[in-house]
């Protein structure tokens, strides 16, 4: 969808029945496994059964298990602040591009955490709350906007189709107050900063606070699967290649890390593998004592709709946790809500990110949300 499109004031293409249908067709075969996955659950423990083994048999049941899930998670990594629904929002410049115009502007992205990033409004945005947008998170946010980096400008992609975006970075991670003491899993810390980005898009007059989603790739994969999970207001969301369970075979999936879940003060392990010489440190340590994963987080996102763009560190063998999630889906009475593309490499390229601005396209440009297929 092109911003020129926006400018002719033609609400009707933007659900045009032709490119939704259009747009379904490019994008339906990310929601199949091959046929040596389907169906297979690997090892993971179903989120369908309660902790104390009680099958989940309703729908009422569910959103209990969700509860339990949820808490249970935040519980172990760390309880958020509440979540700043008005963040105070800072215009500190004003630059037209191509297509959009690019405010930088700053805002707290947790209490006590100034943060600044780059709001991108598209030409011909009206102040109807008609927009979708996309919240995009990675190490520093001219990454997402093109100023640094290759194929990883997804902002920028994504205002040049009609997307409100936003994109914001955090150098490494956000420990909440402080480094020194911790009181949330950096990880979970990051993704409760997510949470209070949102609400700068959901302020904004050209957006539509129902059609918001969430994009990161590696770092930001981790970021962006953490936030959407943990926070259910994201309409959607594409995480590519982070790492979408724990495993120790790919030091590229280092949930264990003190920046992610691996923190328990400010002396940090040394960092790699864990090994009997280097062990697992801080919740990291407990999750996989206790046998958690993270599908347990993604099923969390149900009914939502979300894409893995998988690379080097997510591959096709992902859809025994992902399968999970469809299960749940199912159960739920959805269809085609889990999704995953994979690519050899661990860097996102031009037909990744093809397949991603198609997903956000048809979600949340054409507004397929409430569909069930």
């Amino acid at each position: 969808m092109s911003s020129a499109l926006l400018q002719a004031g033609d609400d009707s293409a933007k659900v045009s029945p032709e490119r939704t249908q259009q747009l379904w067709q490019q994008i339906a075969p990310y929601f199949q496994p091959g046929p040596e996955f389907q169906g297979d659950l690997g090892d993971f423990k179903t989120p369908l059964k309660f902790y104390d083994g009680r099958p989940v048999k309703s729908k009422a049941d569910w959103q209990k298990r969700r509860q339990e899930i949820l808490k249970t998670w935040h519980t172990m990594m760390g309880e958020w602040p509440p979540v700043n629904e008005h963040p105070q929002v800072e215009t500190l410049k004003e630059e037209h591009k191509e297509g959009y115009t690019q405010y930088t502007v700053r805002f707290d992205i947790a209490p006590g955490h100034p943060n600044t990033g780059y709001l991108l409004i598209p030409d011909g945005a009206k102040p109807d709350h008609s927009l979708p947008a996309v919240l995009v998170v990675y190490y520093e946010p001219e990454t997402g906007v093109g100023l640094k980096g290759k194929d990883r400008d997804f902002a920028r992609a994504l205002a040049k189709r009609g997307f409100v975006t936003f994109s914001v970075g955090h150098d490494y991670s956000l420990y909440y107050p402080n480094r020194e003491k911790a009181e949330i899993q950096p990880l979970s810390a990051l993704a409760y900063g997510a949470a209070n980005a949102f609400h700068v898009l959901a302020n904004r007059k050209e957006v539509d606070p129902e059609r918001i989603g969430i994009v990161g790739h590696s770092y930001g994969g981790k970021w962006a699967m953490f936030a959407s999970c943990l926070y259910d207001k994201f309409a959607c969301a594409a995480w590519s290649d982070g790492g979408i369970v724990f495993d120790e075979s790919r030091p590229s999936v280092n949930y264990w890390e003190p920046w992610y879940l691996g923190y328990e003060g400010p002396d940090f392990r040394k960092r790699g593998l864990p090994t009997k010489e280097n062990p697992r440190t801080g919740l990291y340590k407990r999750l996989v004592k206790e046998g958690y994963d993270l599908h347990e987080l993604h099923a969390l996102m149900a009914p939502r709709p979300f894409l893995v763009s998988g690379g080097s560190e997510d591959q096709p063998k992902q859809w025994r946790a992902l399968n999970h999630s469809i299960a749940v889906n199912d159960f739920l009475g959805y269809k085609n809500r889990v999704a995953m593309t994979n690519r050899e490499k661990h860097s996102p390229n031009p037909e990744s990110n093809e397949q991603i601005y198609r997903f956000f396209e048809y979600w949340l440009m054409q507004n397929q949300l409430g569909q069930k297929k």
